[in-house]
């Protein structure tokens, strides 16, 4: 019968567009803070993605309510990301993205880039603790692209 198939078809069609409209797995959650108004940066921070499979910076400290501007560069020669989100979220998230490795962000703390564009991502940090980066691109964390963020108390 014809009408399976192209009912399967359909199905896998429609929840790609699901998955890269952002609606999957490893979403942010206030857990790792909220997205930034660029009004309201108070730092900058470059961070560079290498084809070594690695971040320049791996680790960053932020303050508890900053505003940071992540601008973030893609300084090899394939497609990368910048991800920021729990451990729990990323790992959920790498599990969707081995499924589809083709997957497009467009969320707030999600960025893709071809080889050698820039981009940004605008946070504002409200919880405290350590929030993980990541490069899910299929093998690129595996290869060990991850970095953290730690946000400290702010002083008073």
């Amino acid at each position: 019968m014809k009408t399976i198939p192209l009912l399967a078809i359909t199905t896998l069609f429609l929840s790609s567009l699901t998955f890269a409209s952002g609606d999957h797995a490893g979403g942010h959650g206030d857990n790792i803070g909220k997205p930034g108004v660029a009004s309201k940066v108070t730092r900058t921070i470059t961070v560079e993605m290498a084809d070594t499979m690695r971040f320049s910076p791996e680790n960053i400290e932020v303050k508890q309510g900053e505003t940071v501007r992540f601008a973030v560069k893609n300084t090899g020669k394939v497609k990368h990301e910048f991800i920021l989100n729990s451990e729990k979220e990323i790992k959920e998230h790498l599990l969707e993205m081995k499924k589809h490795p083709e997957m497009e962000h467009d969320e707030p703390n999600m960025l893709s880039l071809a080889a050698g564009k820039s981009g940004e991502v605008i946070w504002q940090f409200t919880q405290l603790g350590k929030i993980n980066f990541s490069c899910l691109s299929p093998g690129h964390y595996e290869a060990g692209m991850k970095g953290f963020v730690i946000v400290k108390t702010a002083a008073k």
